[in-house]
């Protein structure tokens, strides 16, 4: 059973992972085009060196700057994520706390009740 609980918890964080992803891509697209025409004469205006030192071509200045996005979305996805699978673990270690606390009364209740076997057989 918890082996599918945590099937299913990493298959829909997962989803969810991709559906952020996607879906800020898509905001951040969605904010520079709003921005209009000066944030795009800015963004033409900024000059981007290659690694030879040749200034990148629009479309190179392009696929830079997305791949600058997505990192930088990758990592506050991956901190969210991160920070999800700790408040589970604890949900998780708080379970197991209580289970663990309840076996050990069980213990002592099955002690106890074998003491009084012993005692009444020697009767």
């Amino acid at each position: 059973m918890k082996t599918k609980t945590i099937i299913e918890l990493l298959t829909l964080s997962s989803s969810l992972y991709v559906m952020a992803r996607d879906a800020h891509l898509l905001d951040k697209l969605s904010d520079m085009s709003e921005k209009g025409k000066e944030n795009l004469n800015k963004f033409m205006a900024e000059r981007k060196l290659d690694e030879n030192g040749n200034e990148m071509e629009f479309f190179e200045h392009i696929i830079a700057k997305t791949q600058e996005l997505k990192d930088q979305l990758n990592e506050k996805i991956e901190k969210q994520v991160v920070a999800f699978y700790k408040k589970i673990n604890v949900a998780h270690l708080d379970e197991i706390k209580s289970l663990n606390e309840k076996l050990e009364d069980l213990d002592a209740t099955v002690a106890l009740l074998e003491a009084r076997i012993n005692h009444l057989e020697k009767e």
